[in-house]
């Protein structure tokens, strides 16, 4: 048996493309190593969103490399930085010995046969089109154990915003037909998954055989399944029927994860974001008067090319309005092809150290009002589904509440199951309690669904 270790970096397409490699290495005898210095094969499943994501790849390629040296282990770029720099990469670092895009990962096993038979280095970034494109069939195997796990429902981006370098890497919008989608979830169920999160670049602008708000509906209804969540959303896609799953589908998770990217029009124009602070304001407000409870996540750019301190104080202001219960904020990196990167000089590039005080301000903001906002819940009773050991001490559980607020308790509750928890007290990023009760999903064999149009209509 040889060993393959992956080295994930990214978003959650980037995790689920990891057990998808892992599962396309299966014929070829390689197992899974959490750890690098017994492997065989080394792959960097890589991100290319911000220049700082590239730069982790390069420090971690000089690591491994006394792995190869030592043991003969093969190394493989993949993920997004592949598919932007292909050839480069073995320009670059002579020691990596193949390179490929998101959409060869079924292609790994002759890939590898090429380098260890041919002798060869071998790039495969080629796209597969949109009409022909089959997304990789998981094995519900792989998720054993586990109660949550991610459901690839498309791919790709049309949006083409001027800062995101997504749709050369990804590729345009994919659509996964519906019933493959269900399908997979009742496998997952068999394996004692409890929770599905739908992925994508943009999934509420999913279209494979029916709306993004039905899909979701459906999913719910797979028996076996708990909970439903999903991520990533762009606001133009936020309609009103999507709304209305919230408001009558209660497995939906009440979180929303809901990029703004800026609290300033001018801003938004130019990272060509086609829709206003108040139009985006008012979508939320559906979204909240459907769940109240509801938590609402953002991405936010800080230092965009041409932003002002007036533009930057609207889009603080935004997150005191809102209330985020989380930010995901960074500071602008130019990515290659981008129209923002091409008119950085014209519209105004902003200096590094104003970009760095003005994320301090931003995340000094958020931290306080995500501790404000964890500090309501002491003293309460959560629901948690129980992931496993808590991260930051292994006697304890880990698990999520609806809000997709991280917990961590003392109690035995097993994986899988819904433990009741009272808050004893919070931080910024997450809360801490004790198992007051627990209630087990049992586990449930795999239905069979019917592949028809009536399972979910357009």
């Amino acid at each position: 048996m040889k060993r393959v270790y992956i080295h994930t970096f990214g978003c959650q397409m980037n995790v689920n493309d990891t057990l998808r490699m892992t599962e396309a290495l299966q014929p070829l005898s390689y197992q899974a190593t959490p750890t690098v210095e017994n492997a065989d094969l080394i792959i960097l499943n890589t991100c290319s969103i911000r220049e700082k994501a590239e730069d982790k790849m390069l420090s971690a390629l000089g690591r491994y490399r006394q792995v190869k040296l030592q043991r003969g282990a093969i190394i493989g770029v993949g993920g997004c930085v592949a598919q932007q720099e292909k050839q480069k990469i073995l320009e670059r670092v002579p020691y990596v010995d193949f390179v490929f895009g998101p959409d060869a990962i079924a292609k790994l096993p002759e890939i590898l046969q090429r380098v260890e038979a041919d002798r060869v280095r071998v790039v495969e970034t080629a796209w597969v089109d949109s009409e022909t494109y089959v997304f990789p069939r998981a094995d519900p195997n792989t998720s054993r154990g586990k109660a949550t796990e991610f459901v690839t429902v498309m791919k790709g981006c049309d949006n083409v915003c001027s800062f995101c370098v997504v749709p050369h890497t990804r590729g345009r919008e994919v659509s996964r037909a519906f019933d493959e989608v269900l399908r997979e979830v009742a496998s997952l169920t068999g394996v004692g998954v409890r929770e599905v999160t739908l992925v994508g670049q943009n999934v509420n602008s999913y279209r494979g055989g029916c709306s993004f708000a039905q899909l979701l509906l459906r999913t719910a209804q797979v028996p076996g399944i708990e909970r439903v969540r999903f991520t990533t959303s762009h606001p133009h896609d936020l309609s009103d029927e999507l709304v209305d799953a919230f408001r009558v589908e209660p497995k939906i998770m009440g979180h929303f994860h809901l990029p703004v990217q800026s609290g300033s029009n001018d801003v938004l124009k130019r990272m060509r974001r086609d829709y206003t602070v108040v139009e985006y304001l008012e979508r939320l407000g559906k979204l909240r008067a459907a769940r109240p409870d509801i938590a609402v996540t953002t991405d936010i750019i800080v230092g965009f090319p041409g932003e002002t301190e007036e533009d930057f104080e609207k889009t603080f202001a935004l997150t005191e309005q809102v209330r985020y219960a989380g930010q995901f904020s960074f500071v602008y990196s130019p990515r290659p092809k981008t129209g923002a990167a091409l008119r950085e000089a014209e519209w105004g590039p902003v200096p590094h150290e104003v970009k760095i005080a003005r994320l301090e301000r931003l995340n000094a903001l958020q931290k306080r009002i995500s501790v404000e906002l964890n500090a309501a819940f002491v003293g309460q009773t959560v629901e948690v589904l129980v992931e496993g050991a808590s991260k930051t001490d292994a006697a304890r559980r880990f698990g999520r509440t609806s809000h997709n607020r991280t917990v961590n308790f003392d109690g035995d509750a097993p994986i899988g199951a819904l433990a009741h928890v009272r808050i004893g007290s919070a931080s910024a990023s997450a809360l801490s309690g004790i198992q007051v009760a627990v209630g087990s999903v049992p586990a449930v064999p795999i239905p069979e669904l019917a592949a028809s149009p009536e399972v979910c209509v357009a």
